[in-house]
């Protein structure tokens, strides 16, 4: 039914999913289950798409929409041990099983973006388009040992990437960003036209180092950029290393959740679906040079007004949840009481979170629409499978 090509590139791995177009689609395993079949569709106009980091939590939710949806994709992804690697695999064999079903071509490239030669050997064998960047670090808590990974992983490996979309004449350039580039919270809703030149931790200030260098691209070289600034992403296959996960276990285990400042943090949880929605739809709608009016309307800031094809949107749910409600949900979900024990001492990070997503809704024409309960509903709903609880 399927042929599977392994060769090795360089310092690379590859896997090509080659699906025989002469026969019909058939569900070889019950996982597909998980990937929803009825939902897939062919695109009109088929794309080549590079997608890196796709065995993390939100590239293979990107990767898998868009193969439902008939695109083609190249993936890129080192399979770092960050957390545990099991979790990368499997999600990585129902993209394989899914590329399967829909007859869509799958490559899965195994290398590190820092690796120059790793790009270079991607971009001169396939005839990548467009470009979705999700690769990187994101550690929260950074040690003297790790700070030169994080900045080797997120700014060398993004300056290489910017050089050969611009070398390849790419039709659009979207990367991930963070909330956290914003910095301490603010009382209000955090809008692309605050500052974000003070970020707290170090992963936050190479990814605005990365949102710079895009615009500097942009500028130079008319490449479309857009930096998404995701707000606490949750959902099915997400991060063993989240506090959902951190409070589903506890919960599941009888062992008492620490908690700070009463229960009063915040955060804007924006379930997963949504995420790749705007993703998709910021990958399909590659940046315009902002007209003088348009500039007004969306940033008085000094980079829009180059007019360049660059941008940064908020991606979040607009909703600030309470780690009390978040518990209360879990507990709900779960049908479980959570021990809760109150804590006193430093915050190690901003004691609240929440999206300004007026620009998505008129750039993107879309806002989340799933719910706070009904998301973590889901996401409880597969981590009792996957860990068969």
């Amino acid at each position: 039914m399927v042929s599977r090509l392994n060769s090795s590139s360089n310092s690379s791995e590859v896997n090509q999913i080659i699906p025989d177009h002469d026969a019909p689609a058939v569900r070889e395993h019950a996982e597909l289950e998980e990937i929803k079949p009825s939902f897939i569709k062919n695109a009109d106009q088929k794309q080549t798409v590079l997608v890196t980091g796709h065995a993390g939590f939100i590239g293979f939710h990107v990767v898998k929409a868009l193969l439902e949806r008939g695109d083609n994709v190249v993936g890129i992804d080192s399979l770092n041990t960050h957390y545990d690697i099991r979790l990368k695999r499997e999600r990585l064999a129902l993209l394989v099983d899914l590329a399967k079903a829909t007859g869509q071509v799958l490559i899965d490239l195994r290398g590190d973006l820092t690796d120059k030669t790793v790009l270079e050997s991607c971009f001169l064998s396939h005839k990548i388009q467009r470009v979705i960047h999700l690769a990187g670090q994101t550690d929260k808590f950074l040690s003297n040992g790790t700070a030169q990974s994080c900045v080797q992983n997120n700014i060398h490996a993004f300056a290489q990437l910017l050089e050969f979309c611009k070398t390849y004449k790419i039709q659009n350039l979207t990367y991930a960003s963070s909330h956290a580039v914003y910095g301490s919270g603010l009382e209000r809703p955090m809008s692309e036209q605050d500052c974000a030149n003070y970020p707290l931790r170090l992963d936050a200030a190479t990814q605005r180092s990365c949102e710079l260098m895009a615009h500097s691209y942009s500028y130079l070289f008319s490449l479309p950029t857009t930096g998404l600034r995701f707000f606490s992403v949750y959902g099915p296959w997400g991060r063993p290393d989240s506090v959902l996960f951190v409070f589903a276990r506890k919960i599941v285990e009888g062992k008492p959740i620490q908690i700070y400042n009463e229960g009063e943090n915040s955060r804007d949880y924006t379930y997963i679906a949504d995420v790749v929605e705007s993703v998709i739809r910021a990958n399909d709608s590659p940046t315009q040079v902002l007209t003088h009016c348009e500039s007004k309307e969306f940033s008085s800031t000094e980079l829009l007004k180059n007019k360049a094809p660059w941008q940064v949107v908020n991606v979040g749910a607009s909703v600030p949840i309470s780690i009390e409600r978040l518990i209360f949900a879990l507990e709900t979900a779960l049908e479980k009481k959570a021990i809760k024990e109150y804590l006193t001492g430093p915050i190690l990070e901003m004691g609240r979170s929440c999206a300004d997503i007026q620009h998505l809704k008129k750039v993107f024409k879309y806002s989340p629409r799933t719910s706070f309960e009904e998301g973590i509903a889901e996401f409880v709903k597969w981590f009792r499978h996957y860990y068969q609880l």
